[in-house]
């Protein structure tokens, strides 16, 4: 399965560090965010990813070009640039990277990697996100709900935008991106889709959040998968720094890898 990975904005809440770098580059500990995205993911054997570039994008590349450089011991001869791998370290993932455009919202950088992700079952997170959800219980749940559309149902603090669930609290009947009255549960992100989705996107200004998933809402083909384990965004310096200090802890909660 693959997954795709929305990694082109411009994370202005967090200027500090996104002026000079994109926002999924932000490291935590040794490794920017979206590598701890991609071990998570990387567990669940899910190994196949598709990268939404936008903003700095170069940087991203860079990154994953010389990424078993960095991570191999090697030896190099500076007169002829020849380079000898010692100890190979690198990751079983396949990435393709694509510029989904510098203005393009969620929506219109989904629909620009259309041709890759082909007819198959996916899935599809944020780069900015980090959690412990079973992504086998996760992809299992959507297959049982037959919708086109699953996503990860959190507990937020009270600045994210909200939605109703239905009786059975499995179908989500309105989608609303950020409405004046709180309720229990959030967008987490942390999606499974299947290809029918693209019928709901129109074009570069698509916003995913907005009218796709509010149609698939009202239509009956948006599912929320309840996570009531560890999930937080990194909107803030704020939330860097409290993701940092997790890492550094004995047991970051989001590591369920070795």
């Amino acid at each position: 399965m693959k997954a795709v990975i929305l990694a082109g904005g411009y994370g202005t809440r967090i200027s500090e560090e996104t002026s000079v770098k994109p926002k999924p580059m932000v490291r935590i500990g040794r490794y920017p965010i979206l590598w701890h995205i991609l071990k998570h993911y990387s567990y669940y054997h899910i190994r196949d990813f598709i990268i939404c570039c936008g903003y700095k994008g170069e940087m991203i590349k860079e990154f994953f070009l010389n990424y078993h450089l960095m991570e191999s011991d090697f030896s190099i001869d500076l007169q002829d640039k020849n380079i000898e791998i010692i100890n190979k370290k690198t990751e079983p993932w396949k990435i393709t990277l694509v510029d989904t455009g510098e203005h393009s919202m969620t929506g219109g950088r989904l629909k620009r990697v259309r041709e890759y992700v082909g007819d198959n079952t996916f899935c599809m997170t944020y780069g900015d996100g980090l959690s412990d959800v079973n992504l086998d219980h996760l992809i299992r749940f959507h297959k049982n709900q037959q919708t086109l559309a699953t996503l990860t149902a959190v507990r937020p603090p009270g600045r994210f935008g909200v939605f109703k669930l239905d009786s059975e609290q499995t179908r989500i009947h309105s989608f609303l991106e950020k409405p004046n009255e709180g309720a229990a549960w959030i967008n987490g992100g942390f999606f499974v889709l299947e290809a029918g989705i693209f019928d709901y996107l129109e074009s570069d200004s698509t916003v995913w959040e907005k009218e796709p998933l509010e149609n698939l809402s009202r239509n009956g083909e948006l599912s929320a998968f309840k996570h009531t384990g560890f999930w937080q965004p990194m909107d803030t310096l704020r939330d860097k720094h409290y993701l940092q200090q997790l890492w550094e802890s004995d047991d970051p909660p989001w590591k369920i890898w070795t």
